[in-house]
């Protein structure tokens, strides 16, 4: 009977000897009834287990093999136990069989309450932010004074590390964002204010006290990094931090002053910048926002720290900076006015120092983008559509081209750029002519200003005169304007002229003074020339033509002033070259030539000098927006209206009505003047500009006439009594407008 329970033992898996229980065994006395039990046990066993063999699978087939190792390899499996723990323990649920039912969706047999699922999460958030509070310290005044001190005396991580914690938090505040992370917590304005300026003040010496790095030298083109220091490792990420958050407050700030300051703390803390690339970039993209968007002296700081981190790191910041300086660069000066164009030509002149610090990367740039304004002109010209004329006549193009004069005439003498002298003056005439009619004046003006600030540095003869007389011979000075206009036109700050401003006066004036003051320009640069009288010869006989058909005084004047100026110095350059002993064929006799003329002057050139100290002055005066007319007290003509004047007649009547027999039908006769008097000035545009002189004069005799009348009611036998004739609004009308005003031209001097 052993042997049989022996032999059955054996055969039993794990879990049908779980099932039969350790009673079976226990002796041969019940042997034949626990059989007869484990049978039964065991059938049902093979039942349940059939039933959820289908349930559990695959895995509960694995967790038995395990039992089952149990027993065969017992030292392995000790092994697994003290090695793999979770190799045995794992749910014995099958995750292929709970993949293929999650593939199809059961609805729930009761639907969820959604308020209490909120009330849930906002309990957690309540409690995860209690938590916050129980852990974050506020910042108080007396707390970040004790951080001066102790930064003063001897500056340590931990006491950095808390600084720029309580620092991260205040530019949370700033952001209008909680940092979670951060151990403290700013409130107050004032604390706030306080702690912004303490780092400020404070924060790049105690670095540097802290770094233990020597002093910068006074060459700016060596400069010492921190990351020499040896403590630079241990101390680096606490050193992230404050420069994250040092460009997070720039891009939060908006007080002009604030950001200001800022900067100037940013500016010293570029050495750190240069040793940290993931910041760096961070702090060049505000830079470039504040440089292109900001006021005056916040872009000033910007680009100062822009030009620093590109001079120190030329190989990886240049060629970014560059570019995206370009794009805002493009991007700001859409539109101009009085009051952005001092802002456009800034960022013109800082940008092109930018170029001035690498020739050849400047020359990519220039390459790359003085051929998309040329394909932007070859479109134009191909295609002769309204929306490709406007893809080159916009203040975008113009800046762009007034851009890349000025950068090759700054960077003038340079081998690389000056192969792009030559396309770029090829844009600009491309420009002038490809809509060559009187409302484009303006564009005209502008682009001939920038070939004259590209002839004048780098020595390049440009023909720019064609485009200026071109005007005189084009335009009619001597027709009339259309109309009267209050203000001057300000072509500084004009592409396109309207049809209204070309009827007006001041259209006319302003284009003499813009030619005149081009023309001089232009000759200046030339006004030391060896070819001087051969070079003005053209335009000498224009003006001459000029004067011979205008009639208008004023306009000859300044023609005849800028002729007489050109001629002298025509006869001094005549003069001084018989006197030379050298032929043109020596060029270098003809540069020292030039070159000794220039230094003794021309009158052109004395001329020039003088005339251009008046000149800026009345355009500072321009831009700040004061009117030339303002300081002239001219008298100022006052008219009554007719209205005025009836109705004042009425008054009078009424006052003496006792005294004198009043006239109905003259009473009458008043009522039909004032209603025709009303139309009158509904038909006219100004009626103050009406003239009431000879109004006053016959109204005066009208009066007599009746008080005539009046006095000869008592003599019957003689006189007959006529009814005043009721005046037509015609007559009332020649009556109201009198004679013209004489206007006459007020005479100046050049002083006035």
């Amino acid at each position: 009977m052993a042997g049989k329970n022996k032999r059955k033992l054996e055969d039993l898996s794990v879990d049908e000897f779980l099932l039969s229980g350790f009673d079976h065994f226990a002796g041969d006395e019940s042997g034949d009834e626990d059989d007869a039990d484990f049978e039964e046990d065991r059938t049902e066993g093979q039942a349940e287990s059939q039933e959820n063999g289908k349930k559990k699978g695959k895995a509960s087939e694995h967790k038995s093999q395990l039992s089952r190792l149990k027993d065969r390899d017992p030292e392995f499996y000790k092994f697994l136990q003290e090695n793999d723990q979770t190799l045995l323990n794992f749910d014995d649920t099958d995750s292929s069989e709970d993949e293929e039912e999650q593939k199809y969706h059961k609805l729930p047999s009761e639907l969820e309450d959604a308020s209490s699922e909120e009330e849930d999460l906002d309990e957690t958030v309540e409690k995860k932010s209690k938590k916050s509070a129980d852990k974050t310290t506020k910042v108080t005044a007396k707390m970040i004074e004790n951080w001066r001190t102790a930064i003063r005396k001897e500056p340590s991580a931990p006491l950095i590390r808390d600084i720029t914690q309580a620092f991260k938090a205040a530019v949370a505040t700033a952001k209008g964002a909680s940092e979670s992370d951060c151990r403290y917590e700013v409130t107050d304005s004032s604390v706030f204010n306080t702690l912004i300026l303490f780092c400020i003040k404070d924060m790049h010496g105690a670095l540097n006290k802290l770094l233990v790095l020597k002093a910068q030298p006074k060459d700016q083109n060596k400069l010492v990094l921190p990351s020499s220091s040896v403590r630079w490792q241990k101390n680096q990420l606490d050193i992230k931090m404050y420069l994250s958050g040092l460009v997070q407050l720039l891009s939060s700030l908006t007080q002009a002053t604030v950001t200001a300051a800022v900067l100037r703390h940013v500016n010293q803390m570029v050495p750190y910048y240069l040793c940290l690339p993931k910041q760096g970039r961070q702090l060049l993209k505000q830079l470039i926002k504040q440089w292109s968007t900001g006021e005056e002296t916040v872009r000033v700081l910007a680009f100062l720290a822009l030009n620093k981190m590109c001079r120190h790191k030329q190989n990886v910041y240049l060629n970014p900076i560059l570019k995206q300086m370009y794009i805002s660069y493009v991007q700001n000066c859409k539109f101009t006015s009085p009051n952005s164009l001092p802002i456009i030509n800034f960022m013109q002149r800082t940008l092109a120092e930018m170029y001035s610090l690498d020739t050849q990367v400047s020359y990519q740039h220039g390459f790359i983008y003085i051929r998309q304004l040329a394909i932007h002109l070859r479109n134009a010209m191909n295609m002769k559509k309204k929306e490709t004329y406007q893809s080159v006549y916009n203040w975008q193009f113009v800046h762009c081209l007034y851009l890349w004069c000025r950068v090759l005439s700054t960077i003038y003498p340079s081998d690389v750029l000056e192969p792009l002298i030559y396309p770029l003056c090829q844009v600009v005439t491309g420009c002038i002519k490809l809509v060559p009619i009187s409302r484009y004046y303006p564009l005209r003006l502008h682009c001939v200003r920038a070939l004259i600030l590209l002839c004048s540095t780098t020595k390049t003869f440009v023909p720019v005169l064609p485009f200026l007389l071109e005007i005189l011979q084009q335009e009619d000075f001597n027709k009339k304007p259309g109309r009267m206009s209050v203000k001057p036109i300000n072509f500084a700050v004009v592409l396109k002229l309207s049809k209204t401003h070309l009827q007006e006066k001041a259209f006319k004036d302003g284009l003499i003074e813009q030619l005149y003051d081009l023309i001089l320009e232009y000759l200046h640069t030339q006004a030391n020339s060896v070819g001087f009288p051969e070079l003005a010869l053209p335009t000498i006989i224009e003006l001459k033509a000029f004067l011979k058909k205008c009639k208008v005084a004023n306009y000859c004047k300044q023609i005849r002033q800028l002729l007489e100026k050109v001629q002298e110095n025509c006869s001094h350059i005549t003069s001084r070259r018989q006197k030379a002993a050298f032929g043109v064929a020596d060029t270098m006799a003809v540069v020292a030539w030039e070159k000794e003329v220039a230094e003794e002057g021309t009158p052109l050139t004395k001329y020039y000098s003088q005339w251009k100290k008046l000149r800026e002055k009345e355009i500072q005066l321009e831009i700040s927006g004061k009117e030339r007319m303002e300081d002239l007290n001219l008298p100022e003509i006052k008219r009554r209206k007719i209205e005025e004047k009836i109705h004042q007649k009425i008054k009078d009547k009424k006052q003496f009505r006792d005294l004198f027999d009043s006239d109905s039908e003259s009473d009458d006769d008043l009522v039909r003047k004032i209603k025709d008097a009303d139309e009158v000035n509904e038909g006219l545009e100004d009626p103050s500009d009406m003239s009431g002189d000879d109004d006053d004069e016959d109204e005066d005799d009208a009066s007599e006439g009746e008080g005539d009348s009046e006095g000869n009611d008592d003599e019957p036998s003689t006189s007959t009594r006529k009814a005043p004739k009721q005046v037509s609004s015609k007559d009332l009308k020649q009556l109201a407008e009198g004679d013209e005003d004489m206007v006459e031209d007020l005479e100046l001097s050049d002083l006035d």
